[in-house]
């Protein structure tokens, strides 16, 4: 008894004490900063009125001082597998020099979701538009899906480019590319910190592809300790449109901030570069497979 009364004694001793006195480790300085917005629109069968809310929203987005703007996949067109290809060279063609003229005019980039034809061939584009107005990069969907390959989309040549916006180095996926996780960790090794994630998912009642959709947007950020910028649609009932559920996702794979399901928003919020270490992702680099990879960042277009 004595025994346990002296531990019980010197246990609450050490407790009342605190904690033991140790070096504190060192805080990155936090910065710099990228605001973004997550602009979960709702197209219709008519590029004219889906470029001009597009313009709009660059420029309260801009009155806000977002750097960068997300669309979602598409949404110059809409995703409309029997509309899309109706649409001419010259039509698509116009509607991304509207939106790259609203980009500099406004001084604010965008990642934007649009079919856009190159050589006779059509593809499933999402245009990375600087703050000056100008195309800085291209990605094709590299996974599309049998409906996109219905309205005659071809397959993307691979990963993402790595492109600069504002601060950051940041790369894209469409879609159904969030299964396929070599296409955000490639760009996450040549240098991407913020991947931009533009999608037209499922519509609501496929209920069980809700859970899942968040987990792997959710896994992308924190398998890799980057930020994703997730644009989707919302929804126009049960079996049209898609599903809202626009997200912001921090490095750790928590979600900043998310949309509803049925209404237009815009999520806004200012990221923390220095929290985006991708230190997940470069450890590949030194595993079992870092052969496997470094072969792969062949393939990562790097741009200035």
């Amino acid at each position: 008894m004595k025994t346990f009364r002296s531990c019980a004694h010197a246990v609450a001793l050490a407790l009342s004490a605190g904690p033991a006195l140790t070096a504190a480790e060192p805080t990155p300085a936090p910065g710099p900063f990228l605001r973004v917005a997550a602009v979960q629109m709702r197209s219709v069968r008519d590029v004219r009125a889906n470029v001009a809310r597009i313009r709009q929203h660059l420029a309260d987005c801009a009155a806000q001082k977002v750097q960068v703007a997300a669309f979602p996949e598409c949404a110059v067109s809409g995703y409309f597998p029997e509309f899309i290809p109706t649409l001419s060279d010259d039509v698509l063609s116009a509607a991304a020099r509207d939106v790259a003229a609203a980009c500099r005019e406004h001084r604010i980039a965008a990642i934007v979701g649009t079919p856009e034809r190159r050589a006779g061939k059509l593809y499933n584009t999402a245009l990375s538009i600087n703050a000056g107005g100008e195309i800085v990069a291209r990605y094709d969907k590299a996974q599309p899906i049998t409906v996109d390959r219905n309205w005659g989309c071809q397959y993307g040549a691979g990963p993402s480019p790595v492109f600069t916006v504002g601060p950051a180095r940041a790369s894209i996926i469409i879609c159904h590319d969030n299964r396929f996780p070599e296409l955000a960790r490639l760009p996450v090794l040549a240098g991407s910190r913020v991947i931009f994630y533009i999608s037209s998912e499922a519509y609501i009642s496929k209920e069980h592809k809700m859970g899942p959709y968040r987990a792997q947007a959710q896994a992308i950020a924190v398998e890799n300790r980057v930020y994703l910028v997730h644009a989707n649609p919302p929804s126009d009932g049960p079996t049209a449109g898609s599903h809202g559920q626009s997200r912001l996702i921090d490095t750790d794979g928590n979600i900043i901030k998310e949309a509803s399901i049925f209404r237009e928003e815009v999520l806004i919020s200012d990221l923390d570069l220095s929290k985006a270490t991708a230190e997940f992702a470069l450890e590949a680099l030194t595993g079992a497979m870092k052969d496997w990879w470094r072969e792969g960042l062949k393939r990562v277009p790097v741009l200035p």
